[in-house]
């Protein structure tokens, strides 16, 4: 399902891509005036295999790491947190899953020494946390499955597949062709007077609560971190057409990545647990900077991971910044 998904997406987009330097090329050639070019920014039956937040009514007594019992890690998630192919761990079943030994949960367990506990799968969403998830390669079970009374942490990033942005940034990168100038991804999405994807991202929050609830059901007595996602986008300018997304849809979808974390920080404030910000640290390190000085690749990317995703860079930012939060450093 991951693997034909993005074969399709990055195929659109690279063929938008391709088009879109065309039409670059022919105003070249016919002489048009130059233009700069577009773009701006109940309880476990047992372990799986291996914008400021309101203030919560109630909060619960943070739970520091070392006050926790001295169980495991356990990372659940979509592919923010298994590391998509970064590169492929084949030790780490379901294989489908395509976690990777340089993600953040590795790292974070590592610096730790504890043991880690690995349900997080590539595609999931909140669905996904109480239903077995079937990949190319095995089925990954229920995520919340992973967890038990002694784990001592508990780290996920989540929600971004429940709202389909992937396939967002796909929509985005067909219409740029249509007015490579414009707003058009902007426009397709606020029609009628709604916007679509904000709406969709108020419409998460309540699901995210209720896996909240039940992670600490099934784990009391563990630091639970809600990780938000890195920066994927261009505080200014773009990168069009390298990612045929144009200036002012970057610029939207910039103010919707933001929201997302907002909403993650306040479902994490309203829980009474953590909310780690990995978009600050990463700011200016987007999909349009050099190979070198980039924290997340773009629709071609240039290292081992999958399109619109972290890289290995990017993974170790997100790592350092819940080592941070956590009160510890790097091994």
């Amino acid at each position: 399902m991951w693997s034909r998904r993005w074969i399709g997406v990055a195929g659109a987009g690279a063929a938008a891509a391709a088009t879109a330097t065309a039409v670059v090329l022919a105003t070249v050639a016919t002489g048009a005036a130059a233009a700069p070019a577009p773009g701006v920014p109940g309880p476990a039956a047992g372990r799986a295999a291996s914008t400021a937040p309101p203030r919560p009514a109630a909060p619960r007594p943070a739970v520091s790491v070392a006050a926790a019992p001295q169980g495991p890690v356990v990372a659940l998630g979509d592919s923010y947190t298994a590391g998509d192919i970064l590169p492929l761990s084949l030790t780490s079943q379901p294989v489908g899953c395509l976690r990777s030994p340089k993600s953040y949960p590795v790292q974070v367990a590592k610096a730790l020494g504890a043991e880690l506990v690995y349900a997080a799968c590539g595609g999931a969403g909140v669905k996904e946390m109480t239903q077995a998830q079937p990949t190319y390669l095995g089925t990954n079970p229920p995520q919340l499955n992973a967890l038990a009374p002694d784990d001592r942490l508990v780290m996920l990033t989540l929600g971004g597949d429940d709202m389909g942005f992937l396939n967002v940034l796909h929509e985005c990168m067909k219409l740029s062709i249509t007015n490579p100038f414009g707003s058009p991804c902007e426009r397709h999405y606020t029609s009628g007077g709604t916007d679509q994807l904000a709406a969709l991202v108020a419409a998460e929050a309540p699901s995210l609560a209720a896996v909240l609830a039940e992670i600490r059901a099934r784990a009391p007595s563990a630091r639970v971190l809600m990780v938000g996602y890195p920066d994927m986008f261009p505080q200014q300018g773009g990168c069009w057409p390298a990612v045929p997304i144009t200036a002012g849809d970057v610029a939207y979808l910039r103010g919707i990545e933001a929201r997302i974390n907002g909403m993650l920080a306040q479902a994490a404030a309203a829980a009474g647990d953590t909310f780690v910000d990995t978009y600050t640290p990463t700011t200016g390190h987007d999909f349009c900077q050099a190979p070198w000085a980039r924290d997340v690749e773009g629709l071609l990317p240039s290292s081992l991971t999958a399109p619109f995703h972290p890289n290995a860079r990017g993974q170790a930012a997100m790592a350092a910044a819940i080592l941070a939060a956590l009160g510890t450093t790097a091994a």
